[in-house]
C-alpha cells in the first residue's frame, strides 16, 4: 500500500474512534475536559491527512486511479461521522444531514458508474470547496461543544453564535449540491453514454 493511501486508510480507521470519544463522556464516567484535548487534536489530525495524502500522491508521483477513490470514499466517511455526532447533539438539523447524505450516495454513485468507463473520478475545486466548508463547519461546532464540557460560561455569545452556526450549516448545504451539480454537468456525456452501454 502507497503511503499516500496509509494516510488515507487512517482517516476510515479513525473515523468511528472519533464518534465513539466524542459520546464517551455521556456513556461512561469519562472526563467531558479530557475528551475535548483528544477531540480537537484527532479531528485535526484526520483533517491533515486528507492534505498528506495528496501531497505524498503528488511527489512520489503515485497517484493512481484508486486512490481518486478511496480519497472521497475517506472524506466521505469522516464527515457523514462528524456530521452525525452534531445531529446528536443538536448543532445541526437532522433534515440537513439527511439531505447531505444523499447527495453523497449519489456522488458515489455517479463514481460508480463512472468506473464502468474506466474513468475514475476525481475531486473538483467544487467539492474541494465544499470539503473546506464541512471541516469548517464541524471545527467550529467542536469548539462550541468544547466550551460547555470545559465548564466555559459563553451563553451571553450563544446568540451570535447559533446565528454563525446555522449560517455555515446554510453553506454547506448549497455548496454539497452546488459541487454536485458541477460533477453532473462536467461527467453529464459519460454518464449518458454509461446509460446507453
Amino acid at each position: 500500500m502507497r503511503i499516500a493511501d496509509k494516510f488515507t486508510l487512517s482517516r476510515i480507521v479513525l473515523s468511528p474512534v472519533f464518534f465513539l470519544l466524542y459520546f464517551l463522556p455521556a456513556w461512561t464516567g469519562f472526563s467531558p475536559a479530557v475528551s475535548v484535548w483528544i477531540l480537537i487534536p484527532l479531528l485535526g489530525f484526520m483533517e491533515f491527512t486528507d492534505f498528506f495524502d495528496g501531497f505524498f500522491a503528488r511527489k512520489l508521483k503515485a497517484v493512481s486511479d484508486f486512490g481518486k477513490l478511496f480519497d472521497p470514499f475517506a472524506d466521505v466517511l469522516v464527515h457523514l461521522t462528524t456530521f452525525c455526532c452534531l445531529v446528536i447533539s443538536g448543532y445541526m438539523p437532522g433534515i440537513i444531514f439527511m439531505l447531505i447524505l444523499y447527495r453523497e450516495f449519489c456522488m458515489n454513485f455517479i463514481r460508480m458508474m463512472a468506473i464502468q468507463k474506466g474513468v475514475a473520478i476525481g475531486a473538483r475545486k467544487g467539492g474541494k470547496f465544499k470539503t473546506v466548508l464541512y471541516v469548517i463547519t464541524t471545527f467550529y461546532c467542536l469548539l462550541i461543544e468544547s466550551c460547555g464540557r470545559l465548564g466555559v460560561d459563553i451563553s451571553s455569545l450563544l446568540p451570535g453564535l447559533n446565528i454563525g452556526r446555522i449560517i455555515l450549516i446554510a453553506l454547506c448545504l448549497i455548496a454539497a449540491y452546488a459541487s454536485f451539480t458541477d460533477y453532473l454537468v462536467h461527467f453529464w456525456g459519460l454518464l449518458k453514454n454509461t446509460e446507453k452501454k
